[in-house]
């Protein structure tokens, strides 16, 4: 079959798509910024088209032969996330029925049946996009699932964070509701199988792992599965959701733009009110997989570096989709540059490798008390902060989230490689970091280091001004100790 994916650069999508082509299907994956999905494994396998939920000339373009579209797009970091999600799954709606698409796929979330007016914004809205389908006039499938557990998703990041960093917790009531988490690998079974559904079958259905825990028993036998000593957790009543949010923000890489939305899902209990959808697509070959088992697979990836997708793929909002800045006039006035520049006598493939694994736990190579004070400072303020980390060890792709930076490009040519980070921490303008490797006429490298920022207002000025006194330490240090780490044969 012929399958268009919305959302590919996301963390179900980007699993998926790699999914349905083992299963032969032909997919093609539509994106805002196609360039996100230039560097990944299957980018050759797939075609790749720019266009935008939003936009119904391009989804009437991109669906133009297709058999199934799969959307499995999300604003949650978008404020008024339910309009833009109605608007986006209303012309997704129009441009399938006036394709003659087959099916539309949808993953919505698992909520209490009755009344939706009593459910969070979030949850209401994901039922709101799947009634849409439903009544769309194409055959539709909306799965409806719980807390996700995989390597990367930002439920179980979450959940991870939570249990291994507080031995002991101050709880709020709805850590006692009931879940029924599934497997990132049965969500991607359901999902691929609704392909094949037939025409006849217009429903939602419910997918859940084969245990219902409450949100305490997740954290109680993660810690078993982790090996880590058992939980103490001292019941309040008085811990809001939003209060939560705030306390996730701070002790998870969450931030509360997602992580508030999550929580605010949690205080109605998610379990599975049918299992229907064993009629039409088969349990998988096995049976569906345990809690403890997902979470030791889930571990297992993150301990090797080997996570596909992550929940950090997502964007952020108000950051701007152009790329680095290369004269005044875009800026429309003022901007500010620190630049460097220091001859190495590492060659460029060694420097180019200790470039690529900066971040994460190696940390940036300068002033590390003034960094965690910035990120500190970034999470206490709702930001990101330094804690999303890096989704691999080593390795580096277009879209990927590198602490509070998002990897904009990357080129790795012999002659000019570059990498070039856009800042998603809380700042009053737009900022870059760029870092270059050139080779040497001498046989060694040249390492360049440009930081780039765009005031906004007369906030954007003081802020410039007030850390520019900072700058020959921390760019200063940078560029000295990156160059250094190379000629010492580190990686």
């Amino acid at each position: 079959m012929r399958c268009l994916v919305t959302g590919a650069t996301g963390y179900i999508g980007g699993r998926l798509v790699p999914r349905l082509l083992t299963e032969g299907h032909t997919v093609r994956c539509l994106a805002r910024n196609p360039d996100k999905l230039r560097d990944v494994p299957w980018a050759d396998q797939v075609e790749l088209v720019g266009g935008d939920v939003l936009d119904s000339d391009s989804l009437h373009e991109a669906m133009r032969g297709v058999d199934v579209v799969y959307y499995l797009v999300h604003s949650l970091t978008e404020s008024r996330f339910a309009t833009i999600d109605r608007r986006g799954a209303l012309l997704t709606a129009e441009a399938a029925r006036d394709a003659g698409v087959g099916r539309i796929v949808y993953l919505g979330g698992l909520h209490p049946e009755g009344d939706d007016s009593d459910l969070s914004e979030h949850l209401g809205s994901r039922a709101e996009v799947g009634e849409i389908f439903l009544r769309s006039g194409v055959p539709s499938t909306v799965l409806q699932a719980a807390v996700v557990i995989g390597s990367g998703s930002a439920s179980f990041e979450m959940l991870r964070h939570l249990t291994e960093r507080l031995p002991v917790m101050i709880t709020p009531r709805w850590v006692r509701n009931r879940v029924q988490p599934i497997a990132i690998r049965d969500v991607l079974h359901y999902l691929a199988g609704a392909a094949s559904m037939p025409p006849e079958v217009n429903r939602s259905f419910d997918i859940g792992g084969p245990d219902v825990l409450t949100y305490q028993q997740m954290m109680q036998r993660y810690a078993a599965v982790k090996g880590l000593p058992r939980r103490r957790m001292v019941p309040v009543g008085l811990l809001t959701p939003r209060l939560s949010s705030h306390w996730i923000n701070v002790i998870t890489p969450v931030p509360k733009a997602i992580g508030a939305p999550l929580i605010e899902s949690l205080v109605h209990e998610a379990v599975c009110h049918e299992s229907d959808i064993d009629d039409v697509v088969p349990a998988p070959d096995g049976g569906l997989t345990g809690y403890d088992t997902a979470v030791r697979l889930a571990l297992g990836k993150i301990r090797r570096g080997d996570i596909e997708t992550h929940w950090s793929a997502a964007s952020v909002p108000d950051s701007p989709s152009d790329p680095l800045p290369t004269d005044p006039g875009w800026a429309g006035g003022s901007w500010y540059v620190d630049s460097r520049s220091r001859r190495s006598t590492a060659p460029p493939e060694q420097l180019w490798r200790v470039v690529q694994g900066i971040g994460g736990p190696n940390g940036w190579y300068s002033f590390p008390l003034a960094w965690a004070a910035r990120g500190w400072v970034d999470r206490l303020s709702g930001g990101v902060g330094l804690g999303r980390g890096r989704r691999h060890p080593q390795q580096l792709r277009v879209g990927d989230a590198l602490d509070w930076w998002r990897v904009e490009e990357l080129r790795d040519e012999p002659s000019d490689r570059i990498l070039r980070l856009r800042a998603e921490m809380k700042v009053p303008g737009y900022a870059w970091l760029e870092l270059r490797v050139q080779p040497g006429s001498d046989g060694g490298s040249v390492y360049g280091q440009r930081a780039v920022f765009i005031p906004h207002g007369l906030a954007g000025q003081l802020y410039w001004w007030s850390v520019a006194p900072f700058h020959g330490v921390v760019f200063g240090g940078m560029a000295r100790n990156i160059t250094r780490t190379a000629e010492e044969g580190r990686p």
